[in-house]
């Protein structure tokens, strides 16, 4: 069970590493519409780390929990 959720926490951050950058990228482009998208994505991305951060916790309760 706790390797599953720690598989699970890489995995939520690297998508919110791809998130981040496909943000960033989306906001170099500039004008209007760029930010628009901008935006969405950057609240995407702090959806999918507040989601990250819940799975870390839960990985480290586990941890605490079952003394390893």
């Amino acid at each position: 069970m706790d390797h599953l959720i720690l598989i699970s926490a890489i995995v939520a951050c690297l998508i919110v590493a791809v998130i981040l950058a496909l943000g960033l990228a989306q906001m170099g482009k500039g004008g209007i519409e760029g930010a628009k998208k901008s935006n969405k994505l950057m609240q995407a991305r702090i959806i999918a780390q507040a989601v990250a951060v819940v799975i870390a916790l839960a990985y480290v309760f586990f941890i605490a929990k079952s003394g390893s």
